[in-house]
């Protein structure tokens, strides 16, 4: 087996991206499952709180689109328009709703165009809680031999503290009831948000990573832009709270005019001289989220070559992967072991 050009030159970690989200509706428990039996070490929670302070997985606060919740009538009334890190939103939320009224809902699909095999699923899984899926994590570590991790993120921080919702007390206290608490232990808590990340530092020696997208900003800092936080005296300041980056898959591999995988930008590069690990996101096996030169036909639905896509990506260096098909990255790595 060949060294890898990861931080450590260890193999890049696969992150199931809210589970096996490719083949089974995100942020369910079904969905975490099978991507444990794949093979993801990490698996991710996005995360929200309910009205009495509960932390769930959901994508977002907002969940019209990946629950049912428009078929109960008896909640009709909580639909409502609030303004979301900046942008007026108009759905049903999770904060206006007890974890007694959301185990009433059940997921669905929120790409069913694109994953119409995940629809079949629609209406049979309840909404998770973080505690249920670290418990999840603890019996299939138990029963497989090898710890199932972590990685979970924290969904508008600075939105849900403002409502006196705030995510790290009780973030910090379900991973230590699962004895997630140190720096060796294999987790890590993401978000998007800079104070979230710089509060929570301060709070626990568990690994931190700063997510970052192709542009805008941070929500709770918009004197500060992502591609100026992708600089070196950028980097220098993230290295100071957190332990790694989590970069839009484009930040790092470019594509030219036409759409196609073009060369490295050095942010792997520069990220690597700071100290930092890279765990990019979001890989994704339908053409519509692949290179160009990676299609396979026209259908934004059609799987095309996201083995190679996966490749150059470790080659690269990037020290983790955050994949809806868990399976595909993991046999990725495995072939460029070889």
């Amino acid at each position: 087996m060949r060294g890898f050009a990861t931080l450590s030159g260890a193999p890049p970690i696969i992150i199931a991206h809210r589970g096996a989200s490719g083949e089974r509706p995100e942020h369910t428990l079904a969905s975490y499952t099978l991507a444990i039996d794949q093979g993801a070490e990490y698996i991710e929670p996005d995360l929200v709180l309910t009205r009495d302070g509960v932390l769930v997985a959901r994508h977002e606060n907002a969940i019209g689109g990946t629950t049912d919740v428009a078929d109960h009538p008896e909640f009709a009334d909580r639909r409502a328009t609030k303004r979301i890190d900046g942008q007026e939103v108009t759905d049903w939320f999770t904060e206006d709703f007890t974890l007694a009224e959301l185990r009433m809902l059940r997921a669905r699909e929120r790409l069913p165009q694109l994953r119409p095999g995940n629809a079949r699923f629609d209406g049979l899984f309840p909404i998770p809680t973080f505690d249920e899926i670290l418990e999840l994590a603890r019996t299939r570590s138990a029963a497989d031999g090898r710890r199932t991790r972590v990685y979970p993120e924290t969904q508008h921080p600075s939105y849900f503290d403002q409502i006196g919702l705030p995510h790290e007390g009780a973030l910090l206290s379900a991973l230590s009831r699962y004895g997630f608490d140190g720096a060796d232990d294999p987790v890590f808590i993401q978000s998007f948000e800079v104070g979230n990340l710089e509060a929570l530092h301060s709070k626990t020696a568990i690994r931190l990573i700063q997510l970052v997208d192709a542009s805008g900003h941070p929500a709770d800092r918009p004197d500060l832009s992502y591609a100026d936080m992708m600089q070196p005296e950028g980097l220098a300041a993230v290295a100071r709270y957190a332990s790694g980056i989590g970069p839009a898959k484009d930040m790092l591999l470019a594509r030219d005019a036409g759409g196609a995988l073009a060369g490295s930008t050095g942010l792997v590069a520069r990220a690597h001289q700071a100290g930092l690990a890279v765990h990019p996101w979001t890989f994704r096996a339908e053409n519509m989220f692949l290179p160009a030169n990676l299609r396979a036909g026209a259908d934004p639905a059609t799987h095309g070559d996201l083995p190679a896509e996966l490749a150059a990506f470790i080659a690269e260096g990037v020290d983790g992967l955050f994949a809806d098909y868990p399976g595909m990255a993991v046999a990725a790595r495995r072939k460029a072991a070889r």
